[in-house]
């Protein structure tokens, strides 16, 4: 019996790994976040598939639901919105799992961010614009942030900044990134990027909590803000450069006795 955490990506059932399918198709227990998880992804599982939401269990009860299907020994798919190596809770989760000798193990998936750079069709890293991205969250009715990890802190660095668990206070912390961006830095809102209720909101500093609160978002979103969002005239990467293939040519043709290629 293994506990198989799986990136469900976005919430798309088309939008999983393959591995990660296969994984559904053989366990009889998923535990998924019916918040951020579009329906049709739980059609990979087996028929008769013990489905749990996770939504309305405090981590006692998810721990007790798996080691309940481990004494039956089945095997466990623990659906995680996105990737697991951002905000899932499984260092929390595993840490119990290895105390109970229950193995487990990990498959990725598409991380929210990047699923919505991919319906903006804009990369997040642009040379001399932005070449970081900061993934971070707010902070409300959760665990303090480390020292150091504060908004302004990443904001200052004018990188990339990726909002998670923050669109109930968009207002006011558009109003405190306008500081360092400026109040007409593009800004992205993805809510249930790639599901069937997707709902893409693009402004700036100035206007997008506005938007945000037209439509009342409250979950199941992020914000993206950067100047990657609309960047124009900007230099080609030197990786693919012109210059860089010719001097890769010229240091080729120089290891070629007597010159010759």
């Amino acid at each position: 019996m293994t506990v198989h955490f799986i990136g469900a990506g976005p919430g798309a059932a088309d939008l999983l790994t393959v591995r990660a399918t296969r994984l559904l198709a053989a366990s009889q227990v998923c535990l998924y976040a019916g918040t951020y998880l579009d329906a049709a992804v739980l059609e990979h599982c087996p028929q008769g598939a013990r489905l749990v939401d996770t939504q309305v269990l405090d981590l006692d009860g998810i721990t007790a639901e798996i080691v309940a299907a481990h004494e039956r020994g089945e095997d466990v798919a623990r659906l995680c919105s996105g990737d697991p190596s951002v905000y899932s809770a499984i260092a929390e989760q595993t840490r119990r799992l290895d105390a109970a000798g229950i193995p487990w193990d990990i498959t990725p998936g598409i991380a929210a961010y990047a699923a919505t750079a991919a319906r903006l069709g804009r990369e997040l890293t642009v040379p001399e614009v932005a070449q970081s991205v900061v993934l971070t969250r707010a902070q409300r009715d959760s665990t303090a942030l480390p020292s150091g990890e504060s908004l302004e802190a990443f904001a200052a660095t004018g990188a990339t900044l990726v909002l998670h668990l923050a669109i109930r206070r968009a207002r006011e912390l558009a109003e405190r990134l306008a500081q360092h961006y400026g109040a007409d830095c593009p800004v992205a809102v993805a809510y249930r990027v790639e599901q069937p209720q997707e709902l893409i909101l693009r402004g700036t500093l100035a206007d997008i909590a506005d938007q945000v609160e037209a439509h009342d978002l409250r979950q199941a979103a992020i914000i993206v803000v950067g100047w990657a969002l609309r960047a124009e005239g900007f230099v080609e990467s030197h990786l693919y450069s012109c210059r860089r293939l010719a001097e890769r040519d010229d240091r080729a043709a120089a290891d070629v006795p007597g010159g010759q290629r």
